[in-house]
């Protein structure tokens, strides 16, 4: 049975005009996550990008991944990455897929070793689904009718005594690719996989990210 990565990346993006071909460290970002795939062959075994954009498909086609040609009605800003993913696997025999990697385009830097790390403990352990997570080390509040409510502290709580709290790093996801086609990414039964590294913060939306992820690439290769 195979397992096939997903790459979403529509190029109507507003805060980055063509973000996902924007150049990040020398490639267009899109290719850092086809790269990553590749270099995962032993695990993967197709590359397919998901895109409503003919330069967006260009350089998909470029790098070696396979591409599905997106409608525009699932292209819209609001529309769930979730469309984009069933909409490949509709558009592709699906018979002896078993599992699909979600990488976004826009959380191009993972650890080298992540996605083995990941595999070994969603087979081993039999999960249907995994996702990585980051724990947060800040004190968050909400202001209610003008006053600052604490959400998971109280005031003058040291930081490292917070409750642990986690978010979703966008790193990577793997499903069954039948919960894919019943519109779930994480289930149920999804083991969330903690990445403590200097990646998992980085999430290109704006022109600040992009700023952040070169300062981060630049510091980690600085450490090589």
């Amino acid at each position: 049975m195979k397992t096939i990565a997903i790459i979403p990346a529509r190029g109507g993006s507003k805060r980055i005009p063509e973000k996902n071909i924007q150049i990040f460290d020398g490639l267009p970002l899109l290719a850092h996550s086809i790269i990553y795939a590749q270099k995962n062959k032993t695990l993967i075994d197709d590359i397919y990008v998901s895109t409503d954009n003919v330069e967006i498909k260009k350089i998909a086609l470029q790098f070696g991944a396979k591409v599905i040609d997106r409608p525009a009605s699932i292209s819209g800003d609001l529309e769930p990455t979730i469309s984009a993913l069933k909409h490949v696997l509709e558009s592709i025999d699906t018979s002896d897929v078993e599992n699909v990697v979600l990488l976004q385009a826009t959380n191009p830097l993972r650890p080298d070793n992540l996605l083995n790390e990941a595999f070994e403990i969603y087979n081993s352990k039999g999960y249907d689904s995994l996702f990585t997570v980051s724990r947060n080390h800040q004190k968050f509040g909400k202001i209610i009718e003008g006053k600052y409510q604490p959400f998971n502290y109280t005031i003058g709580q040291r930081s490292q005594d917070l409750e642990p709290l986690f978010f979703e790093n966008g790193l990577l996801y793997i499903t069954k690719t039948h919960l894919i086609m019943s519109g779930i990414v994480i289930s149920e039964n999804a083991f969330p996989l903690e990445v403590e590294h200097a990646f998992a913060k980085v999430d290109i939306d704006t022109l600040e990210d992009l700023d952040y992820a070169n300062f981060i690439n630049t510091m980690i290769n600085d450490k090589k």
